[in-house]
């Protein structure tokens, strides 16, 4: 069913856990190349800037390609047409992934990566045109169409491990209610109940996987769906309108639920975070507490607009405050244990992999909020003229 073989996975993962231990001074680079005797990877990898490289420009190739195809040949054809060669497309796409991760090899290459997301994006637009081909009158059979892409989504996270896949099947999962019903209390409902479908149905599977490469796509997988449920059920999250709507998807909520179920939402995203918290804790599971901390932070900054108070300037700096007050006791406490553990957690060390990601962090940061590193330049006001000292300046004139 994956089109990676586990024993492939596994000495990927092992190498990248070898590179990690040295980094942080447990190996040493002998030992390490001692090791990857006997872990030769029979997969083609590259670096990560040479993967985003080659991603992105086989998205622009497949546009340009596909573009070039609508623009030559189906200006003048009917919808349906039209719809049948994007479906063509995105079939070819999908023969073109399996064909570079089974002959060339490829893992995490970037062009097999963009072949598959390309074919997810195809078939929806594909199945949109045969659907509804430019009319305004809607298909009763509409949903099907990213019911459809989300099982694709899915497919291709199972076959090829890409973890950004399995988020796109959740947003075109949270689309189909708008489908079926008007009523803005059903639609979270739905979407909340697929969630916690699908978050039973990965806790069974990943019992199968803990000491495997798979455990962490579980565990990712898992942190999501939890996310998922809390979007879901914040009311105040759903009416900014977060994803975007897709082709002719009806609209999102436009009226204030009923009381009783928008103080029931406010009584759950106070609850769903401990809830969190409790199993990441208990499994020891990074992502999904983080998942927890993620949660708890926005239930704190949608708290005010769900009672209906004020917001204040100093809001976000009181959130600070608490959250560095909070982070500070965290760790003096998991340091005052039993050589700085807790339960098996302790705050000290970071992991080499830890590093890497607070420093693309900063970096990323850095490009988001240049102004906050560098003041705005001074511009002159051309009607602020000076006095030449007739207004005061210490007796000074304009010959001084």
């Amino acid at each position: 069913m994956r089109i990676y073989s586990a024993a492939s996975q596994e000495n990927l993962r092992t190498r990248d856990l070898l590179k990690e231990w040295v980094a942080e001074g447990l190996l040493t680079h002998d030992q390490r190349e001692l090791f990857n005797q006997d872990l030769v990877p029979d997969l083609s990898t590259t670096n990560l800037f040479l993967r985003i490289v080659l991603f992105f420009f086989t998205l622009i190739g497949i546009a340009a390609i596909a573009g070039l195809f609508d623009v030559a040949f189906l200006s003048h054809a009917s919808g349906q047409l039209a719809g049948v060669i994007f479906l063509f497309f995105a079939s070819a796409c999908y023969a073109a992934a399996e064909t570079a991760v089974s002959q060339a090899r490829f893992y995490r290459h970037g062009i097999e990566e963009a072949l598959a997301v390309s074919s997810i994006y195809l078939l929806f637009l594909g199945l949109d045109l045969a659907l509804n081909p430019r009319s305004v009158k809607s298909h009763p059979f509409e949903f099907l169409i990213p019911a459809t892409c989300a099982i694709l989504a899915l497919w291709i996270w199972h076959r090829f491990n890409l973890w950004y896949t399995f988020p796109a099947a959740m947003i075109l999962v949270s689309l189909l209610p708008a489908y079926w019903t008007s009523s803005s209390i059903a639609r979270p409902v739905i979407t909340a109940v697929f969630y916690i479908g699908a978050l039973i149905a990965v806790a069974v599977i990943r019992r199968r996987h803990r000491l495997s490469y798979l455990n962490s796509t579980y565990s990712l997988a898992e942190a999501f769906l939890w996310l998922g449920i809390y979007i879901a059920l914040n009311l105040q999250l759903s009416a900014t309108n977060l994803l975007m709507p897709w082709s002719r998807m009806p609209t999102r909520l436009t009226q204030e639920p009923a009381s009783s179920f928008y103080w029931i939402t406010w009584v759950l995203i106070w609850c769903l975070p401990p809830i969190i918290l409790a199993r990441g804790i208990r499994q020891k599971d990074r992502f999904v507490m983080e998942a927890g901390a993620l949660t708890l932070l926005l239930t704190f900054i949608t708290n005010k607009p769900y009672l209906g108070w004020t917001r204040h300037t100093w809001d976000p700096m009181l959130l600070g405050i608490v959250l560095t007050a909070a982070s500070y006791y965290l760790r003096r406490w998991l340091a005052q244990g039993p050589d700085g553990i807790r339960h098996g957690f302790t705050a000290s060390n970071l992991s080499a992999r830890d590093k890497r990601h607070i420093n693309t962090g900063s970096a990323l940061l850095g490009f988001v909020t240049p102004q906050s590193l560098t003041p705005a330049p001074q511009h002159h006001n051309p009607d602020l003229k000076s006095g030449d000292g007739a207004s005061g300046g210490a007796g000074a004139s304009r010959e001084f």
